[in-house]
């Protein structure tokens, strides 16, 4: 995780001085609302020996929450720039996990109170076994609740989070009162309709909405992100698909400039003006094809450092009769 986050800063310090393609992605939505099938391209520039390429292929299932199988499933390709070969294949489920997280752990170090440290994670999934690594290492975490709809999850989770950091995990028997009082708030769920009220955040929290990544669905209400200082993974994808945006907008509570600033935007230049202490922020997720290829680029670089993973020739030298 915390090489991961590394990398993340870096890549969203590239895509802030415009050294990067990143077209939006496309979704494909299944039939009868069961899921989405997504591709996601993207281009890191450099030299023709550090230009990465990549693409992520992805199946979005929320109904397999609770099942052996990923919310999130596919593959990750990553191609060199020089002569446009296919360097690795990677599972998307795990990277996607650790990214999605890596960059919420970033977020959190640029905008959270230093003294933050009373976690609320709602959600008990994949995404809050990550996010709970990531704000570990993102601030120094006092006290851990957590909420979902199934008390069962959040027994297991509270068990396997336990067992992994030794840090215990307090079950709260609502959403309200897992946010109560908390500094970080992290809202990892597959819900469609808000699962947190303005008038239950803290002052001064910090909230990294991770769940909701189309149009249509929000864990935020209208209420939270007018109030808020919003931060974006990027500007053109939030327009585009963050309901937790587009909705209060829609309402009429906000404009476009309520977007205070992309996370790249914050870690060349700093915040616009200062954190105040009772200052709400909310960083809104949706995930880039960027941060796949970073990181594809680091998973990558140490497979070959120290021997991992399984060769196979799928073209490339093949086509020169070696």
């Amino acid at each position: 995780m915390s090489v991961c986050m590394d990398a993340m800063v870096d890549v969203f310090r590239t895509l802030a001085r415009g050294e990067a393609l990143l077209p939006l992605r496309q979704v494909l939505h299944l039939p009868g609302g069961k899921g989405a099938f997504a591709v996601m391209p993207a281009v890191l520039a450099g030299s023709t020996q550090t230009t990465a390429l990549g693409v992520k292929a992805i199946t979005v299932m929320p109904d397999n929450h609770g099942t052996p199988y990923d919310s999130h499933q596919g593959a990750v390709l990553l191609f060199e720039g020089g002569h446009g070969s296919l360097q690795a294949i990677l599972d998307a489920s795990a990277l996607t996990a650790i990214r999605t997280a890596a960059v919420s752990g970033v977020a959190t170090r640029a905008l959270a109170r230093e003294d933050a440290g009373d976690l609320a994670i709602l959600g008990t999934g994949v995404q809050a076994e990550t996010h709970l690594e990531a704000m570990l290492l993102a601030r120094r975490v006092r006290r851990v609740r957590a909420w979902s709809r199934d008390a069962a999850h959040v027994g297991a989770f509270a068990d396997r989070s336990a067992r992994r950091h030794g840090v215990a995990v307090e079950p709260a028997a609502s959403a309200r009162e897992a946010v109560a009082g908390a500094d970080i708030v992290c809202t990892v769920t597959s819900a469609h309709e808000p699962i947190v009220e303005a008038e239950w955040i803290a002052p001064g929290a910090h909230v990294n909405a991770v769940g909701a990544s189309v149009r249509t669905a929000r864990e935020l209400d209208s209420a939270t992100v007018a109030r808020a200082r919003l931060f974006v993974d990027r500007r053109e994808s939030a327009l585009a698909e963050a309901g937790d945006f587009l909705i209060p907008r829609a309402e009429g509570r906000i404009g476009d400039e309520h977007i205070e600033a992309e996370l790249g935007e914050l870690l060349l230049s700093g915040l616009r003006r200062p954190r105040s202490p009772a200052d709400l922020t909310v960083f809104k997720s949706l995930g880039l094809a960027v941060e796949d290829v970073a990181a594809a680029r680091v998973v990558h670089a140490r497979a070959l450092a120290t021997g991992t993973g399984t060769w196979v020739e799928l073209g490339g030298e093949r086509g020169l009769g070696r």
